[in-house]
């Protein structure tokens, strides 16, 4: 961490920059003052392996904030979220451009992602 000091914009001695790390990740956290507020312009996303991944974070990650549409939520603090599955990505490059098109269709029905229909709509059911 690092702090502010005498000539800082921040009163001194309050946290200026904090380094941490998520699971393997390095991240670097500015304190930049109240002016300074999240928009969904810088999103984490989450690749999620299975359907129940992708349940457990989107509730847990909600809780507090507000679900929004295609995979994405805010937390409880207003960071935007990504909750999205390996799968979608896979059947969105897909060199057929039809399957591609219809999961994107269904894709855009969706709050939180449902792999099952993801994969109804790639197979074309």
């Amino acid at each position: 961490m690092s702090r502010y000091g005498e000539a800082g914009p921040g009163p001194k001695g309050m946290v200026m920059t904090a380094v941490f790390q998520i699971e393997g990740q390095d991240f670097m956290a500015l304190n930049g003052g109240p002016m300074y507020r999240f928009t969904p312009a810088i999103s984490l996303l989450v690749d999620c392996k299975t359907q129940e991944e992708v349940d457990e974070l989107w509730e847990k990650l909600s809780e507090g904030g507000r679900k929004d549409r295609c995979g994405w939520l805010q937390d409880k603090f207003g960071l935007s979220w990504q909750i999205i599955p390996s799968q979608l990505g896979e059947m969105m490059q897909d060199k057929d451009p039809e399957k591609s098109k219809r999961v994107m269709q269904a894709m855009l029905q969706m709050d939180k992602i449902d792999i099952a229909k993801l994969k109804k709509a790639y197979e074309g059911k």
